[in-house]
């Protein structure tokens, strides 16, 4: 008698992406030397706004907040997230930092940060950008909750880093750049961080101009990742932010809205 054929149990379904953030293993935290530059170039720009308050969007484990307190005593600092364990730990961060920091859960879409129109000071927006599936939504909400003026401090891979583009002309996949989820094909790297979106300096400069900011300034940072031998060059790259490892941007909320410059207008 022939045994009956009995199917495996379906998987339960999956939110990819969300369910790759929850990962505890997944990194959340940028590198310590270029949150540390970004945070002295908010601490540059918020020197004469006493009481100002800085959002940290999508804040992860809360480390890039944690080291800008220290450079912006009297400042409220509100770390946001929607990953519930990144929330937790920075929670767990902020106290034991001092200054008036805290975290909320939020989301980068359809007014989902909790937040009033033209409520915030600053933004911190560290590391997230190449993350998202609609950075230009992204970008309107961070906008929104801007007051006029307000500064928006981002930083985000280089697609055009140095290295890169030697890898390019190799017919290597960039470093930052990922195809898959689940593990590294056919680049540098160890560590799967979930890359959708990787911008030039060129570009993300004509995004930001798109969506509504003035850029005020394009500095560059090193990338921990580079070996140690390498890593004076990656130093020296910074001198030339287009071909730095890490962009660091600082643009204001601007009075005007650019929408619907073409594809032309944009490379231009």
């Amino acid at each position: 008698m022939t045994a009956p054929v009995t199917n495996p149990p379906l998987p339960r379904p999956r939110d990819g992406l969300r369910d790759f953030y929850e990962d505890p293993a997944v990194p959340v935290a940028s590198g310590d030397p270029r949150s540390l530059r970004q945070a002295r170039m908010l601490a540059d720009a918020l020197a004469r706004s006493p009481g100002a308050t800085v959002l940290d969007v999508g804040c992860g484990d809360g480390r890039a907040a944690a080291t800008a307190a220290p450079l912006l005593p009297g400042h409220r600092i509100v770390g946001v997230d929607w990953s519930q364990d990144a929330l937790r730990r920075a929670t767990a961060r902020f106290a034991r930092t001092p200054g008036d920091l805290r975290a909320v859960r939020g989301e980068l879409t359809d007014g989902g940060l909790p937040f009033g129109d033209a409520s915030a000071d600053a933004v911190l927006f560290s590391e997230v950008i190449e993350h998202l599936v609609d950075p230009d939504s992204a970008l309107d909400e961070i906008r929104r909750v801007l007051a006029p003026g307000g500064h928006l401090m981002l930083s985000t891979p280089n697609l055009a880093a140095w290295y890169n583009r030697a890898l390019l002309l190799a017919g290597v996949q960039p470093v930052f750049s990922e195809v898959s989820l689940r593990g590294i094909h056919g680049r540098p790297g160890r560590e799967v961080v979930g890359h959708l979106r990787l911008y030039t300096a060129r570009a993300l400069r004509s995004l930001l101009t798109a969506s509504g900011f003035d850029v005020v300034r394009i500095a560059g940072a090193p990338f921990h990742g580079v070996p140690r031998p390498l890593r004076p060059l990656d130093r020296l790259a910074c001198s030339a932010p287009s071909a730095a490892s890490i962009l660091l941007v600082h643009a204001r909320r601007s009075s005007r809205r650019q929408v619907g410059k073409t594809s032309q207008q944009q490379g231009s």
